[in-house]
């Protein structure tokens, strides 16, 4: 498996090892790790303290082989980070935000169109409500008139039939 690691020696006495940074899973996802492996002897005057390198261990964490890091971080900033990418990722998240801009301004105006139709609503049932108390005063005063009416006529009737017996 594939790790990008830096060369490190405690002491000058001491043989250099291999701090791990990063392991390759899957096509270009690494994992961020912490560890050591110790460089074997044939491998370890290949390297200088605190260069960056890219190992090969074994399962065991063997190193199977090892090369000089420089290459392959300076086409990772290239590709990833160069010239010509940036402004395409700059206007790519410009065209993005843009479309949220516009999606939320179309949201906006259709809740302010579902708010002014519901005052709207508001306002008309209020008025129906107005009419519909108006018209019960109205039908009370006819109902209170039909009363007097109809004592008036029953007043009128008891008058003609004492008048008639």
């Amino acid at each position: 498996m594939l790790h990008l690691a830096q060369v490190h020696q405690q002491a000058p006495s001491q043989p250099p090892g291999l701090k791990l940074l990063a392991a390759q899973e899957v096509g270009d996802a690494w994992t961020v790790l912490t560890g050591e492996v110790l460089l074997p002897p044939e491998q370890a005057d290949k390297v200088k303290p605190a260069q960056l390198v890219l190992a090969d261990l074994s399962p065991d964490n063997e190193v199977l082989q090892l090369q000089d890091a420089k290459d392959w971080v300076l086409e990772i900033i290239q590709s990833h980070l160069g010239d010509a990418t940036i402004p395409t990722l700059l206007k790519d998240e410009v065209e993005r935000a843009e479309q949220w801009r516009q999606s939320l301004t179309l949201q906006s105006q259709e809740l302010d169109r579902r708010a002014l139709e519901m005052e709207a609503r508001r306002e008309q049932i209020q008025e129906l409500e107005e009419n519909l108390k108006q018209e019960r005063r109205d039908l009370e005063l006819q109902r209170e008139q039909l009363g007097q009416a109809q004592q008036q006529f029953e007043m009128l009737r008891n008058q003609l039939s004492d008048q008639s017996v």
